[in-house]
């Protein structure tokens, strides 16, 4: 096998000059195609292909190296950029090709457990098992690089606005946070734990306490919670706080950063202020509260025509204080059939709700499920009020207001991806302000805070915190871009007094405040600046920006479902010395 020698890489495959030129690249073999007299082979690195040619005027003893090449081998070669008869306009190099005039086989490789080039086909399982080669594949090397750029802008972006980065300890004490901790045992410390951070929460409000007026940090953290396609148990935040602002301070700071990002990133000019809407608003228009806002078919209140009607159904859920609402699919009728909406409502019925109504408007007359129970003109006035038209499928959903508005919601996300109506190249940005402080929990009947216990309520609602829970609404803000919730922020509390009122709303004792809490609660004694700040998911924008469908495609190296990494067989057992070292003995159930 070759060493490098004296040769040393003069560019990059994918960024070798267009003109007539002497080159030095290096990177691994995708393609090899030989045609006896004549040898070409496609050289792969980060940026991208070039194509090697090897013919009548190379060095018989290069020919013959070169045609004991195979894919993947790792190769060096030096040679003249000359124009290439067969043009390959996919490619930025597609006009040219080097006649090698020096080769070297640096690392020669097996046969791959599945073809780089068309990894697309492979199961998932196989490539993560051998995920570094999957990030050899064009899709996930453009998603890494793109995921840099994104931090890259990141960090530019907030050091011109004065933050300061300021990395918080990785180790710390496990506090309540809403998921469960990853544990770490302390080999000095007999039956004590470390916890790894859910968040650098608590350290960046006391950076605030310590004058560090503006903070930044690209943090990891960790929560020990069940996985899903835009969930990983340890992901990147961008972090920050700010002090002497109030919420729209923040909010104008991360617009900007969005734009920015937009900007470098995807060439795409996004219009600022960003939209806003209240949780109240959104729930009702759009069944939740991360909204996918690229399209419409957003729910409509009917129920004072329903009331109205004839049907039991409608009829007694207003009565109870309930509601009827709709949603219209337009042009949906040659779609939806009578069997697919069966699997509407099966599906409907499955997500909570007792049964879903529906209008079918197919043919001159509209098919409607509750039709036997409507008086003459009942039918038109409500298809009037919707804005129904012949084509359009309309789905009804009567029940609690909480019931009817998730159902619908769903329905409505599910229903538009099958129409495929929901433009892939846009970008709708939107903050959800005014969200709820606490929320009811329907298996304890009791109020519960719906944040974290240092998030400020508005100062108009303090009045109601004791007496009136569901009045009580926070400085509590979410982004979200296309349906996916990107960023949650909040103003703090700094008021001792005030932050024992939301420990004690969480439940917990004052020996547990103590406990779990009593270092930041002295911190505030010593004078604590009016601070918020903001969480950003690194992950789930860097999938956004890159059109993946999940957070693995963005991560180097993720973790699947049940939390383990197929490539190196992580979580794995540990031997006995290091187990009795830590004062630990294992203890398997029976599962």
């Amino acid at each position: 096998m070759d060493r490098m020698g004296n040769l040393k890489r003069t560019h990059y495959c994918g960024e070798v000059p267009l003109e007539p030129c002497e080159v030095v690249v290096c990177g691994f073999v995708q393609k090899i195609r030989d045609l006896g007299n004549l040898i070409f082979i496609d050289l792969r690195d980060r940026t991208g292909i070039v194509q090697l040619a090897f013919g009548d005027g190379t060095d018989p003893e290069i020919f013959e190296k070169a045609r004991g090449v195979r894919n993947e081998y790792v190769l060096m070669a030096r040679g003249n950029i000359t124009p290439r008869e067969s043009v390959n306009k996919e490619i930025r190099t597609g006009t040219v090709e080097i006649r090698v005039t020096e080769l070297k086989i640096l690392s020669k490789a097996q046969t791959t457990p599945f073809e780089i080039s068309n990894s697309d086909k492979v199961n998932d399982e196989l490539k993560l098992k051998y995920r570094y080669l999957d990030l050899r594949s064009k899709k996930l090397t453009e998603n890494i690089i793109t995921r840099h750029r994104i931090a890259q802008v990141t960090r530019q972006y907030f050091y011109e606005n004065g933050f300061l980065e300021i990395e918080t300890p990785m180790m710390m004490k496990s506090t309540p946070e809403g998921a469960r901790d990853y544990l770490v045992p302390s080999r000095i410390h007999d039956g004590k734990f470390y916890a790894l951070p859910q968040s650098p929460q608590i350290y960046k409000q006391l950076l605030m306490v310590a004058g560090f007026d503006r903070y930044i940090q690209l943090a990891r953290c960790f929560r020990d919670e069940d996985l899903r396609a835009d969930r990983q148990p340890e992901f990147t935040q961008v972090d920050l706080e700010m002090s002497f602002v109030n919420e729209e301070d923040i909010r104008t700071m991360l617009e900007g950063w969005v734009k920015r990002l937009l900007k470098e990133i995807k060439g795409v000019d996004i219009p600022t202020p960003l939209p806003r809407l209240t949780f109240a608003d959104a729930m009702n228009r759009y069944g939740s509260d991360k909204p996918d806002t690229r399209f419409g078919m957003e729910i409509q209140d009917i129920s004072n025509l329903a009331a109205k009607t004839g049907f039991s159904v409608f009829k007694s859920a207003v009565e109870n204080g309930g509601t009827v609402r709709a949603v219209v699919a337009k042009n949906a009728a040659s779609v939806y059939s009578r069997k697919e909406i069966d699997k509407l409502v099966e599906h409907a019925k499955g997500i909570g709700a007792k049964g879903l109504s529906y209008i079918r408007w197919s043919e001159d007359t509209p098919s409607c499920s509750f039709a036997k129970f409507l008086a003459e003109g009942e039918l038109e006035e409500m298809l009037g009020r919707l804005g129904a038209e012949k084509g359009d499928v309309v789905v009804i959903a009567a029940d609690t207001k909480k019931v009817v508005c998730t159902v619908l919601g769903a329905l409505r996300l599910m229903m538009a991806k099958k129409l495929d109506i929901i433009p892939r190249d846009r970008f709708n940005f939107v903050w959800i302000v005014e969200m709820p402080f606490f929320e009811f929990n329907d298996e304890t009947q009791q109020w519960e805070a719906a944040h974290h216990p240092f998030t400020m309520p508005l100062e108009e609602c303090l009045p109601y915190l004791d007496s009136d829970p569901e009045k009580v609404r926070a400085t509590a803000f979410d982004l979200v871009l296309n349906g996916t919730e990107l960023c949650s922020g909040s103003m703090r509390i700094t008021d001792p007094e005030l932050q024992n009122r939301m420990f004690e709303a969480l439940g917990l004792t004052d020996e547990e405040i103590e406990a779990k809490f009593g270092f930041l609660v002295d911190a505030y004694k010593y004078g604590a600046p009016p601070h918020g700040g903001a969480g950003f998911g690194l992950d789930r924008l860097s999938m956004l920006l890159c059109d993946a469908d999940n957070l693995r495609d963005v991560i180097a190296f993720p973790k699947v479902q049940n939390a383990s990494e197929l490539m190196s067989g992580c979580p794995s057992p540990v031997d006995e010395k290091q187990l009795r070292e830590l004062h630990i003995a294992t203890v398997l159930s029976d599962k």
